[in-house]
């Protein structure tokens, strides 16, 4: 873990890379919770083990302990500022992240030089509001993407997505947080395991 000054302020970089990474994955969290969400957790553990170095990027916001994110320019300029330091193994870097940290991955990818994007629960609009797309936001991102999204979320279900240069990887069921009914069938380890293994997957086809 380490500390990285930007102009939004001092943002965090918790790393887990294997012995000979091929790829670094860098994943921003949603403005609703940070690095502890699950999915980031589960990527964290899994993908190293394949290969592929992790790093969870905690905003300036957070390491500061407040509750509201702020404005997107500001969560872009933190995230440019903090980039060198995720190029710094000298790897390819992937941007990625969860929701408002999936907006902030698509919005610089092509401007910093990201080898591609993984958007985890990307909010093409807020809830009841689909009027209020942000697909302009993904569908400029420029790179090769992934969307894994939860087929039952508020902020975008799989059948509203606009055709486009993207992947997508539904996983059934999940709402924003990819937690599932019981009715699924599915415990929240092979849910994890669903997001995961889509990633990795699609990770493995960059290299």
């Amino acid at each position: 873990m380490h500390t990285v000054d930007t102009d939004a302020g001092p943002a965090r970089i918790t790393w887990t890379l294997p012995p000979e990474p091929r790829l670094v994955l860098a994943l921003g969290h949603g403005a609703g919770g940070g690095i502890e969400a699950r999915d980031l957790k589960a990527l964290a553990a899994a993908l190293p083990r394949a290969g592929v170095g992790v790093a969870l990027v905690e905003q300036p916001w957070r390491v500061a302990g407040k509750k509201l994110a702020p404005a997107p320019k500001t969560l872009d300029t933190a995230w440019r500022g903090l980039w060198p330091a995720l190029t710094a193994p000298g790897l390819p870097v992937v941007a990625g992240g969860r929701s408002a940290g999936a907006r902030v991955a698509c919005r610089t990818a092509s401007g910093l030089g990201a080898r591609a994007v993984l958007a985890l629960s990307f909010p093409l609009h807020p809830p009841g509001r689909p009027e209020k797309s942000r697909a302009d936001e993904l569908l400029g991102a420029g790179v090769p993407t992934l969307v894994v999204q939860g087929g039952n979320d508020p902020f975008g279900r799989p059948g509203e997505f606009p055709p486009g240069e993207y992947e997508l990887a539904e996983v059934e069921y999940g709402d924003h947080g990819f937690a599932v009914p019981k009715r699924s069938g599915l415990s929240e380890a092979q849910v994890m395991s669903l997001v995961t293994g889509a990633a990795g997957r699609w990770l493995a086809s960059l290299v």
